[in-house]
């Protein structure tokens, strides 16, 4: 059943890529992240109340997937698979990330025209502003992005999934879910609060995304065909703020022996040049290959778990 429900996400995530933006899970739990949290908390005790409201909103929507799923079984359990493979497409991504930042790579190599939708479309692959990146600095956030991106939106909750699976087919739903939702709210929260009321959001997602991080970059070694690239990422890893973010980054930096920057911030590999749009274009292959060799493992598990 667990195999079958990865299989569906899969297929699902192939051909139809998101579900739509007006009815997207993540986008629902998004709204209810903002209607809690507001423009800011100004109340009293703000790092306990974003510890209140990190735990317990991912902790509900993982209950609320379980729910879903356990109660469906009941009915039949082609019904419960049915639902744990949306709910998995739901909550991971590839093709989206694959496709933004090929668009990226591709116009940033081309005129002013070319270079204006580059940095109209790198928004939604980072947070950074985009208007002063030159082609380089583009190229770069996209690789960046392509790693971190990976881990975040596909890995983890994919990890989080045969984790859960191993309990049963609901429990592996909701941990899914809650990946989902801690990554979520650390965007939201975390990334722009940290130290108090986004302090929670950002530890949780820094516990919870520590093994897939590292998970991702071993993929990302053996889908560029450099399985010692993690190794070598090692001396660079560490330097961006994020504890986890630096390995998928520093991974595709070290395989692709490219020098990855956030300027101001942190540089990846600093003895390498900036990423061609060749290089860019060996990111996506690697992180596909990446992404279909996490969907296989799961749905291996899955079978193993069967038999």
């Amino acid at each position: 059943m667990i195999a079958i429900a990865v299989v569906l996400a899969l297929a699902l995530e192939l051909t139809l890529r998101e579900p739509p933006a007006r009815f997207h899970p993540v986008a629902l739990f998004g709204r209810v992240v903002e209607s809690v949290s507001g423009a800011g908390y100004g109340g009293p005790a703000p790092k306990l109340a974003g510890v209140v409201v990190a735990v317990g909103l991912s902790l509900g929507l993982a209950l609320v997937v379980y729910a879903a799923v356990w109660l469906t079984a009941g009915i039949h359990w082609a019904a419960a698979v049915v639902l744990a493979g949306l709910a998995l497409w739901s909550v991971t991504s590839l093709q989206m990330l694959l496709d933004v930042a090929a668009e990226v790579i591709e116009a940033s190599d081309g005129g002013p025209d070319d270079l204006a939708a580059a940095r109209e479309a790198l928004p939604a692959l980072v947070g950074r502003p985009p208007e002063d990146l030159s082609p380089e600095l583009l190229r770069s956030a996209a690789v960046e992005s392509l790693g971190e991106n990976l881990s975040d939106g596909l890995v983890g909750p994919l990890l989080a999934f045969v984790v859960g699976a191993v309990v049963s087919l609901p429990a592996a739903a909701a941990a899914a879910a809650f990946v989902k939702a801690v990554n979520t709210m650390d965007s939201m929260l975390g990334y722009h609060d940290v130290g108090d009321f986004g302090w929670a959001s950002a530890r949780l997602d820094d516990l919870v995304m520590w093994l897939p991080a590292r998970v991702t970059a071993a993929l990302l070694g053996l889908a560029a065909g450099d399985p010692d690239a993690p190794m070598r990422a090692r001396r660079y890893a560490h330097v961006p703020p994020s504890p986890n973010a630096g390995w998928p980054m520093g991974a595709l930096a070290a395989a692709l022996n490219v020098r990855l920057e956030k300027p101001g911030v942190y540089v990846l590999n600093e003895i390498a040049e900036y990423p061609t749009v060749a290089d860019g274009r060996e990111a996506i292959v690697a992180v596909r290959r990446a992404g279909l060799a996490a969907y296989g493992g799961v749905a291996g598990v899955g079978v193993v778990l069967w038999l």
